[in-house]
């Protein structure tokens, strides 16, 4: 399938199924911290898996959150936050400002990771009848390329192109958290999903 041919209707659907994904995950970040948090999708984008390096900064620390997506659309999912992001969220979870990344750290980071990946695979699974089961999540903690290159290191057996979900935390007027939220489809995977919300 030639992703830059995606019509209107097939990106809304994908809004669609993200934004309640996104709303999903509010709710269960909101109980994990105790506080309001409102998530929201501004944007879905399927680009080429090698342009994914040249909007980086390559050598910027970041902490990646990576899923094994597992069922009837296989592939990897990988949230990536800023460093300084991740160590906030630390902070406001165990009150602990870390330096580096601890285990109880990695810990927490692994569970945001997870609380969103689930959020997102439930709402693609609810509305497509499709099993759709998220892996344990892995926390890598390393300069953004490494942390991409690991990721992506099966790339041969995925698709050449990537699902970009931008997302963004709100957690009031001036505190915004924006992160990359990755779908390395396998071949067929996306097509899968499409073809079952009626758009393909």
């Amino acid at each position: 399938m030639d992703y830059s041919q995606f019509t209107p209707m097939q990106f809304d659907a994908l809004k669609e199924v993200s934004n309640i994904g996104a709303g999903n995950a509010a709710t269960a970040l909101s109980r994990l911290l105790n506080r309001k948090v409102d998530m929201t999708v501004p944007s879905v984008n399927i680009i080429p898996l090698e342009s994914v390096f040249t909007k980086i900064d390559a050598e910027k620390i970041a902490v990646g959150v990576i899923v094994r997506v597992l069922g009837d659309t296989p592939g990897n999912i990988l949230f990536i936050f800023e460093k300084e992001v991740a160590f906030d969220i630390i902070k406001k979870l165990t009150g602990t400002q870390e330096e580096e990344l601890s285990e109880m750290g990695a810990s927490v980071v692994a569970e945001i990771g997870n609380i969103i990946s689930a959020s997102y695979m439930n709402a693609i699974s609810r509305f497509t009848n499709l099993a759709i089961t998220p892996s344990v999540p892995a926390v890598s903690y390393d300069m953004m390329a490494a942390i991409l290159s690991t990721s992506f290191i099966e790339a041969g057996q995925f698709e050449d192109n990537v699902l970009d979900f931008e997302t963004e935390f709100l957690q009031d007027d001036l505190n915004k958290i924006s992160g990359h939220f990755y779908y390395i489809p396998m071949p067929g995977s996306l097509e899968k999903i499409l073809n079952t919300l009626g758009v393909n």
